[in-house]
């Protein structure tokens, strides 16, 4: 049996954007973030962070630093009783380390999380504020959301019709749970 999932960029969408994270002490809830997500857990969606990471190929911080900003998070969204199901990162960079499957908008990240959890790719929602974080519905089926928090406003005019946007996270889970009949 298969499920949807609502997959959520990190950075700008659930967290406030600070170029090349790396101190756990700059982990900041974006405001509903938190309570967002848990309300799309209990309406039974997986609820997965996919992230890309350069910083790491670029020599910016360590895989260490990413490591402990990740479970800075956690135990924040704990905090708040909700934990992600998993989280995918892509420490690469093109430039650095060449292609790879998983930087998004590749759909590596996602196809691990759906074999790991059994995922229905065409009944899950792809939130962020970037397009690379919306394109993978195109590939994979799907609904994509632009998120205006973190760089959303810098793509809005740049996503098709096909993409949702909407203010912030509360606001994707609020279209969630309550899609337009029109479905746009």
């Amino acid at each position: 049996m298969t499920r949807p999932a609502v997959f959520l960029d990190r950075d700008g969408t659930i967290i406030a954007e600070k170029a090349y994270l790396a101190d756990p002490d700059g982990v900041a809830l974006i405001p509903g973030a938190a309570e967002a997500m848990k309300a799309l857990r209990d309406a039974g969606y997986a609820i997965v962070v996919v992230t890309n990471q350069s910083g790491i190929a670029r020599g910016l911080y360590s895989l260490d630093d990413y490591h402990a900003v990740a479970a800075r998070l956690e135990e924040v969204l704990a905090g708040r009783g909700m934990i992600p199901d998993e989280t995918h990162f892509c420490p690469h960079h093109p430039d650095q380390s060449g292609p790879c499957d998983c930087r998004k908008p590749e759909t590596g990240m996602y196809t691990r999380a759906g074999a790991n959890l059994r995922l229905d790719y065409a009944s899950s929602y792809f939130v962020g504020d970037k397009i690379t974080d919306v394109l993978p519905a195109r590939s994979l089926g799907g609904q994509g959301i632009l998120v205006r928090t973190g760089y959303g406003t810098e793509h809005e005019a740049d996503v098709g019709e096909d993409v949702w946007v909407v203010d912030d996270l509360p606001a994707a889970a609020a279209r969630i749970l309550n899609p337009p009949a029109s479905g746009v």
